[in-house]
């Protein structure tokens, strides 16, 4: 099998944090955990074999835009305000040339400009910065701009919220492509969660600065071991000594979605990897999950997924099958951990 390429196209004065998440996760060696990896092709918008990030530091980048259409993934990363008022000409023809050629396209952050500026994001759903929220809903109102989730996943095209945002979106990516167990054995690597919850209306400026000890950490933690047990809204209210309306609000409030929401995306999540890693018969999931019986399982599951458990396991087994880093001993990296 061929690598899945990835090509970044990076602009002069992008910030360097953007810039590096894309490189840690498809760039870096992995070939211990799939096999075989991402190839990462870092692409100049000005043609320069060295283009200068923000805050005096430079990155490589051998090759040009026209990698872009060649590209299995093209990423966007994030961009300086000139290029969000003014977005190279070349680039937006790159950009319109890579997802005529069928490329799957990606933004980080202010990157959503770029493609929004190619006409490609008009009536679909799209993220970007929550500080540039107002400013990108006004220059492009054909976008259905949600500001509050941390990235959107339309298909052929995904966006992701301001900096860290940048992990939560390329992990997702690697989810898709590999499966539930390879992306959480990046994100350990990283050391950093497999998955965020809410969006981010956690991190936007507040208008009401809140409470001492809001903070739902301990009582997610607690229900995340106990999946396979009834958990319902008043017992979680009472492991959070709040009242079921205050428990209620202040999940919304601090995760953006319900707490039923929630618990239905950590089953299926905890499902997802037990499909991958294990021969456990889907009743056996079913049980371990909180789904109760087989049918359940599949009801929820292809609810959230668009596919039945069978399916997924079939499609993600085989990616992970004799990927003993997967669960085994990290091999060593140069450098610092990863």
């Amino acid at each position: 099998m061929t690598p899945h390429t990835v090509a970044m196209a990076v602009i002069a004065g992008s910030p360097p944090f953007e810039l590096a998440v894309p490189w840690e996760v498809f760039g870096r060696d992995r070939t211990d955990i799939a096999d075989p990896w991402y190839e990462l092709r870092v692409c100049s918008a000005d043609g320069a074999g060295s283009v200068p990030a923000a805050g005096g530091l430079r990155m490589d980048a051998p090759y040009g835009l026209d990698a872009l259409a060649e590209a299995d993934t093209v990423i966007i990363s994030a961009c300086p305000r000139p290029a969000q008022l003014d977005p190279p000409p070349d680039l937006i023809e790159a950009v319109r040339a890579a997802h005529r050629a069928g490329g799957r396209l990606v933004s980080i952050c202010t990157g959503s400009y770029i493609l929004a500026a190619a006409g490609l994001l008009d009536g679909r759903r799209a993220t970007t910065h929550w500080m540039n929220a107002g400013d990108f809903a006004r220059r492009f109102p054909r976008v259905k701009l949600d500001p509050y989730v941390l990235y959107t996943d339309d298909g052929d095209i995904l966006t992701s919220a301001g900096t860290g945002a940048a992990i939560d979106l390329c992990l997702h990516i690697v989810r898709l492509d590999h499966g539930t167990a390879v992306a959480n054995e990046v994100a350990r690597r990283m050391v950093v969660p497999p998955h965020r919850e809410g969006g981010q209306a956690q991190y936007a400026r507040l208008l009401v600065a809140p409470e001492p000890g809001d903070g739902l950490g301990p009582v997610l933690d607690w229900a995340r071991d106990r999946l396979s047990e009834p958990l319902t809204v008043p017992r979680l209210a009472r492991m959070a000594h709040m009242s079921e309306r205050t428990f209620a609000r202040r999940f919304r409030a601090e995760l953006g979605i319900t707490p039923l929401q929630w618990l239905l995306q950590q089953r299926v999540r905890l499902a997802q990897e037990l499909l991958e890693t294990t021969d456990l018969p889907v009743e056996e999931i079913a049980r371990r999950a909180g789904f109760g019986t087989a049918a359940g399982l599949r009801h929820h599951f292809r609810r959230v997924t668009s596919v039945s458990p069978q399916t997924y396991r079939h499609v993600f087994r085989h990616r992970t099958a004799g990927q003993e880093g997967v669960r085994g001993t990290p091999q060593p990296v140069e450098g610092r951990g990863a």
